[in-house]
């Protein structure tokens, strides 16, 4: 065997035993990723316990906003997680996310914004959302300014909707009126 050959086997399991190492302590940090989550849930469901017997229903979701870093979604995760296993051990070897699979958790998803709607939505709400998209974002604009862009973009809106409800013959075909408009996804 030749040098180099010696030192590309040696980097060669080198690296294999660093894959080894990093696997080891990523299935270690996933067990105290889902444990921390579990008795967070447990602590949580006492919390929630003694708010509403203290402060009433109502107050949960102040409470949770002043007192909880995360959203009120992910302590719902971590309440259920808590109430579905009363031994953290029989999901030993799990992600969180898997846990939440096996249990029924529902999660969104990891990049909600990116996501593209895998049905297409009637064209008049495609429509509407585009309107208030476009409503909502004119923060540069004077107020003359501002209000003659909402007078062009409900001009718009008026003139695609006029057809539905003057022709009784359309209304059985709404989509036509749309359908050369919308070829492209919002």
């Amino acid at each position: 065997m030749t040098a180099t050959a010696v030192t590309t086997a040696a980097e060669i399991n080198r690296l294999h035993e660093e894959a080894k190492r990093c696997a080891c302590a990523s299935r270690q940090s996933l067990q105290e990723a889902l444990g921390a989550a579990w008795y967070a849930g447990q602590l949580l469901v006492e919390e929630r316990k003694r708010v509403f017997h203290t402060m009433g229903s109502g107050a949960w979701l102040l409470w949770l906003k002043a007192n909880f870093r995360g959203t009120a979604r992910t302590a719902q995760r971590y309440m259920r997680l808590a109430r579905s296993v009363s031994d953290i051990s029989v999901l030993q070897s799990m992600s969180l996310r898997q846990a939440y699979a096996r249990l029924g958790i529902a999660t969104e998803p990891k990049t909600p914004g990116k996501r593209r709607l895998r049905h297409t939505l009637p064209a008049h709400i495609v429509l509407a959302n585009r309107l208030v998209r476009t409503l909502k974002r004119r923060p540069g604009q004077s107020g003359e300014e501002q209000g003659e862009a909402y007078r062009r973009d409900l001009r718009i809106l008026y003139e695609k909707l006029r057809p539905w409800f003057e022709s009784p013959a359309v209304l059985s075909s709404p989509a036509n009126i749309f359908a050369p408009q919308l070829s492209h996804r919002v």
